[in-house]
This record gives structure tokens, C-alpha cells and sequence, in this order.
């Protein structure tokens, strides 16, 4: 009793699949620490588990994930279809686009989101965070295709990738 351990050393309980997995990300560690902070005050926080959101860079290819790869949700039980789709950053007309794809994993049947992994150049990564709001709020394929995204040429289509992956994703489900 009294004794706390957070970030890299500890399993964190995925939202999805509700397993224990070790995910040793800074944000986690972060978010233990202010938990631990918080309980040892005298509070009562709780830390309310993971997505696997991750990003990374290598020379100017951004990669990003969030929740399970289509195998890891085979794996887990779902019965998973997955939607790939190609797109630009920015509007087709508009200087300096290039190109990005969007891999949206869901359930047959519920349209459930199980996961998301992105891959593309400059402006490409961060889409990821509509999918992980998504994935923690247990959102349906067809309930992102009516996100209200922001728009405007110098930063995505007007079909944002994400929404054009969703519709395919719904096409399937």
C-alpha cells in the first residue's frame, strides 16, 4: 500500500479490447504521473487506459496508428474488415499536396472502429487524432462519416481522407 508505478514499467488496459498491454509511450507516462499526483494529494483519479496512438517520422515520411491492426483484432475476436484508401494532404488544385493513405480497421456487422493506421508526407500524421477521439468514444464507421471536420484548401480535400476511408469502411460493414 502507498507504492505507485507508472508510465513505461506498467500494463495499461486497452479501451478496445479491454486486455492489459504495455504501450511505453511519453503521453501514458505523462497521464500516470498526474494520477499518481493527483491519488498521493489526497484526490481520486483514475487512469482510464490506452488506444495505442502513436506517431512517428522517418526523414520526411510521417506513420501513424491508433487502436488494433486488422491482424490484432482478428486476433482479439472481431470479425474485421479493413478499408484503404489513397488521397492528397491538401486540396487536388492547391500547391505543394502530396499524397497520403488511410488503412480504417472495423467490425462487420456494427461498423464498430477497431483501429487506424496513416502514412504519407507532411500533414498526414496528425489526422490520426480524429480516429483515436473516435476509437475512444466508441464510434461507429458510419457516425465518422458526418464528423464536422475543418476545411479549407491549404490544409486537406474537401473530403477529408479520414471521412473517405470511413464511407469505404461503411461500404463493407
Amino acid at each position: 500500500d502507498g507504492v505507485w508505478a507508472g508510465g513505461d514499467c506498467v500494463l495499461v488496459r486497452h479501451r478496445i479490447t479491454g486486455r492489459l498491454v504495455h504501450v511505453p509511450l511519453g503521453t501514458h507516462a505523462n497521464k500516470h504521473g498526474r494520477v499518481i499526483g493527483v491519488n498521493l494529494a489526497g484526490g481520486s483519479a483514475v487512469f482510464p487506459g490506452v488506444v495505442g496512438t502513436a506517431v512517428t517520422k522517418v526523414c520526411d515520411l510521417e506513420i501513424a496508428r491508433t487502436g488494433l491492426r486488422e491482424a490484432d483484432a482478428r486476433e482479439a475476436g472481431f470479425d474485421a474488415v479493413a478499408a484503404t484508401i489513397s488521397s492528397t494532404t491538401r486540396a487536388a488544385y492547391f500547391p505543394d499536396r502530396s499524397p497520403l493513405t488511410v488503412k480504417l480497421i472495423a467490425e462487420r456487422g456494427t461498423g464498430l472502429l477497431l483501429g487506424t493506421q496513416i502514412v504519407g508526407r507532411e500533414g498526414s500524421a496528425k489526422r490520426v487524432d480524429v480516429c483515436a477521439t473516435a476509437l475512444w468514444n466508441a464510434m461507429t464507421v458510419d457516425e465518422m462519416i458526418n464528423l464536422d471536420l475543418g476545411y479549407a484548401p491549404p490544409f486537406s480535400p474537401v473530403w477529408d481522407p479520414v471521412l473517405v476511408a470511413a464511407r469505404s469502411a461503411a461500404e463493407q460493414v
